[in-house]
């Protein structure tokens, strides 16, 4: 089973005071570049795994979708995003994405934010995504960067010259990477950029956009903070097609 890491009541404290959490899609600031990925959304059918508070689920209905399934293990992600949430044509599920099983042919579109690093058998689950989505369907997904998840430290190393860098620790070796990020022991999934493209390759789809994500000049202006977002890339956007 997935580590259900966000019901544990120290992290979930923690991640709830994130800007991502307070603010939503507009908190989260890879989402302008995400949302340039998604198809149009009027009437189309839609999963949202790892919903999460699901601020997309309420979004893609909002853009005009037809339905909208909301997959997340974790009861107090879900609690939240049923009380935020008044709307008979979103539906939220709770489910563990290690072994979902989903109906063939039945969506247009699958998004997935942040979520698919916690999942051990992605292959399996990317092979079930594939099946679910109608011809012609969409993948939009982000990911934690390999590069991030392949690090040896919560934070960056300050060097006495002033400059900073991040460490990278033994990025060829997948698997399960343990950190203390909002609490002790969260398991993530370490996986190299190609690992991600080639599963979605062999399970059949055609990949149409790539990128390491950073800030752009416009958000730099507005963030300042965010400069650090551009010595490493912190997360990794892919879209896919049927």
């Amino acid at each position: 089973m997935t580590q259900n890491i966000y019901d544990n009541d120290e992290f979930f404290q923690g991640y709830s005071q994130l800007s991502r959490s307070i603010h939503g899609l507009d908190g989260a600031p890879e989402w302008a570049t995400l949302q340039s990925l998604l198809p149009d959304l009027r009437e189309a059918d839609v999963l949202d795994l790892g919903c999460g508070f699901g601020w997309f689920s309420r979004w893609a209905r909002e853009r005009g979708a037809n339905q909208v399934i909301g997959v997340d293990v974790s009861e107090n992600m879900l609690e939240r995003a049923q009380a935020e949430t008044e709307d008979s044509y979103i539906r939220y599920i709770r489910a563990d994405m290690e072994t979902l099983a989903l109906e063939s042919e039945s969506y247009d579109l699958v998004y997935s934010s942040l979520a698919f690093h916690y999942i051990k058998n992605l292959q399996g689950l990317i092979k079930e995504v594939y099946s679910s989505l109608r011809r012609g369907g969409s993948l939009v997904c982000s990911v934690e960067h390999p590069i991030y998840t392949a690090s040896s430290a919560p934070e960056w190393i300050k060097h006495p010259g002033g400059h900073r860098t991040w460490p990278v620790d033994h990025y060829q070796e997948e698997g399960a990477r343990t950190t203390n990020w909002l609490a002790e022991g969260v398991i993530k999934q370490h996986r190299t950029l190609g690992s991600y493209l080639n599963m979605m390759i062999k399970a059949g789809f055609t990949i149409t956009h790539v990128e390491d994500w950073g800030p752009s000049d416009a958000q730099l202006a507005a963030h300042p903070e965010w400069e650090e977002e551009c010595h490493r890339p912190m997360f990794l956007l892919i879209s896919a097609r049927k």
